[in-house]
């Protein structure tokens, strides 16, 4: 531009220097005006008192694209008044000069002689003004037509056409709504919202106000007689904001009924606890006539039920909003109650990350991690990286079978001694795997370990139990071989149907030796070009930390089944996700990562991953929630319907590299 106001043409110059000026108007405006709003903006979005940002990130974030997107009415303005400006400016500039012709030149030699040849020449009108202007307009060239044309049509885009201006969140929609906060409106405090609620209060309740308030400023603290808390719901694009109760006193009716009649409306089948309100279910729960570990049961609803045990915990607290947080809402806690959990207060989102593909045995496995360690997803998928370029690992399971181990005690260590030859002897193991056996069609007896110390004796269980993991399946069959065990030696006293001889859910040197859950172990063999550039790393440094670390390092320790890097990070990650008792990631994490130069030169890396004792199951427990479900068959590979031993086969391999 600033070229072409130094080209010689005069009409060129006239134009950019018009251009010029734009562009600095623009510039001013945009480097005073805009910032100085933005800090407005920033400065008013700050609390009073402790000035932290009361604004979610996704709120501001998306305020900012609005306003992006909006028309700005300076610019729009400048564009108009600019594009006017430079239709005059050729118009005036094209009517009264023009080029000197040959005619011209004849008839004055003497002046072309003077003037350069390029050069325009004024014209002075021998007519009025307007008439002037009107005659140019009707003996217009084509170029002066088309120029015309394009700067009135874009002038009357910008007034006419232009998207009408959208009012900014930033703004206000009401005036009315500018006059301060009325006492009877309370604002979550931990979230910046545009509708204001007002609180339930046993006395009369206030007039609701429908207006919206979309001003955004600092919310008022809330007054020590009531309180408002914000849940999250699960399955709306943003979070809503409900009001719940925090104390007993802050009830739905402002008269409960009494006791009796109370009591009356709970056992009548045709009224029930949906025509009781929820002070008059505490006053049940608290006069012993619904045990509070029911109210999901009782209640229409388990979330109702949820939601007034909150209320009553709430009230207990130090801190009653402390639960505000907590999301309840729109769960299925039909799956939970039994199975899962009892007395729920809600549930805690975790973030889901995924790992891969994994090339595992010739498919490929995504490997969902539910973690809150940082940068733990990022380095599994660089190992998972890294195994892929290589061809991918094989694996192998050694074994499958879920413990058990009661003790019992017999009268005299003689005595124990007898029933221990007895255990071990064909015939006595064939009567208790008969027994065992029935209890279950999935459940098969595999082997007994039988232990000795003084006159107590530990007898470990060890059966297969097909797709689940299988505790529940083996206990009941324990129980049902001890009671056969009893009818052959009647003085056995069964002390404890678990005697810590399993090991369940503890470090033991028993399952790191003889094994529990899943036994599995896999290779791979990368190439060292892959080491150095994926893993930035060599064959040779690997090796060396390797047997210092995992090694050495663990046995200096007096580790059990700790020969690894960190197993137990993955293993607990995945178990979460999927829908595992995440306490058995103790004995699940049992690892020995082993490291060898590999290849013709030596530079390879062959490297092997072995695990004695994985407790999985896909099927019962967790298993059975949907975000659980969900992430197990997310395990599931390409091509394969029945997710059977799928996260065993991720358990046992995603370690590789990690």
């Amino acid at each position: 531009m600033f070229l072409l106001c130094l080209s010689g043409v005069k009409q060129l110059e006239i134009m950019c220097g018009f251009g010029c000026m734009s562009v600095l108007a623009n510039y001013f405006v945009f480097m005073t005006f805009f910032p100085a709003c933005v800090s407005l903006v920033l400065e008013l979005s700050r609390e009073s008192q402790e000035g932290h940002p009361i604004w979610q990130l996704s709120d501001f974030s998306r305020v900012m694209e609005e306003e992006d997107n909006k028309p700005n009415p300076v610019t729009q303005r400048v564009k108009m008044i600019m594009s006017l400006g430079l239709v005059m400016v050729h118009a005036h500039s094209r009517w009264i000069s023009k080029p000197l012709s040959t005619n011209n030149t004849a008839s004055n030699g003497q002046i072309g002689m003077e003037l350069d040849q390029l050069s325009p020449r004024r014209i002075v009108p021998e007519m009025p003004l307007w008439h002037f202007y009107l005659t140019r307009m009707i003996t217009m060239d084509i170029e002066q037509v088309i120029c015309l044309t394009l700067a009135l049509l874009l002038a009357i885009k910008y007034i006419f056409f232009e998207q009408v201006e959208m009012e900014s969140t930033l703004s206000l929609r009401n005036p009315i709504t500018m006059a301060p906060p009325s006492p009877n409106q309370h604002y979550n405090k931990t979230c910046c919202i545009r509708e204001p609620f007002a609180p339930i209060s046993a006395g009369p309740a206030p007039p609701c106000s429908e207006e919206r308030d979309e001003v955004i400023r600092p919310f008022p603290e809330p007054t020590a007689d009531c309180h408002s808390k914000s849940l999250f719901v699960i399955g709306e694009e943003e979070g809503e904001i409900k009001s719940e109760n925090t104390e007993p006193s802050l009830l739905q009716n402002q008269n409960p009924r009494g006791l009796d009649d109370c009591v009356s409306i709970l056992n009548n089948p045709e009224l029930g606890p949906h025509h009781l309100s929820d002070a008059e279910v505490m006053l049940l729960v608290a006069s012993k006539h619904i045990p509070a570990y029911k109210l999901e049961t009782l209640m229409e609803k388990p979330e109702r039920g949820v939601a007034i045990r909150r209320q009553m915990i709430s009230a207990k607290l130090s801190y009653p909003s402390a639960l505000s947080t907590l999301p309840y809402t729109n769960y299925d806690y039909s799956k939970v109650m039994g199975t899962c959990c009892e007395n729920v207060i809600g549930y805690i989102p975790v973030p889901v990350g995924v790992a891969g593909p994994l090339h595992l045995d010739g498919k490929q496995f995504q490997v969902p991690m539910a973690t809150t360690e940082g940068c733990l997803v990022a380095s599994t998928n660089r190992g998972c990286r890294a195994i892929a370029l290589s061809g991918g690992a094989s694996s192998c399971i050694l074994a499958d079978g879920m413990t058990r181990g009661p003790v019992v005690r017999l009268p005299s260590a003689c005595k124990a001694a007898e029933v221990k030859a007895w255990l071990e002897s064909p015939d006595g193991f064939q009567d208790i795997t008969e027994a065992f056996d029935n209890t279950s069609r999935f459940a098969r007896l595999q082997k007994l370990l039988v232990g000795l110390a003084g006159r107590n004796l530990y007898i470990r269980f060890q059966c297969k139990t097909g797709d689940a993991m299988g505790m529940n399946m083996i206990s009941k069959g324990t129980e049902k071989a001890l009671s056969r065990l009893q009818q052959h030696f009647p003085e056995l006293q069964v002390v404890a149907v678990s005697g810590n001889y399993c090991t369940d859910k503890k470090p033991a040197a028993i399952n790191w030796i003889e094994g529990r859950g899943k036994s599995a172990v896999c290779e791979a063999t990368i190439p060292a070009k892959v080491v150095q550039e994926v893993l930035k790393t060599t064959t040779e440094a690997l090796i060396e930390v390797n047997i210092s670390k995992n090694l050495v390092g663990s046995a200096m320790a007096g580790s059990i089944g700790g020969f690894n890097a960190h197993a137990a990070n993955l293993v607990a990650a995945i178990y979460i996700a999927c829908g595992q008792d995440p306490a058995q990631s103790v004995g699940s994490s049992n690892c020995i990562t082993l490291m060898e130069p590999s290849g013709p030169t030596g530079k390879d890396l062959y490297i092997s991953c072995t695990m004695p004792s994985i407790e999985v199951g896909t099927v019962g427990g967790g298993t059975n929630l949907p975000p659980q479900q969900a992430c197990l068959k997310v395990h599931t590979p390409n091509n394969t319907h029945a997710p059977t031993n799928t996260p065993t086969h991720t358990h046992t391999h995603v370690n590789l590299f990690h």
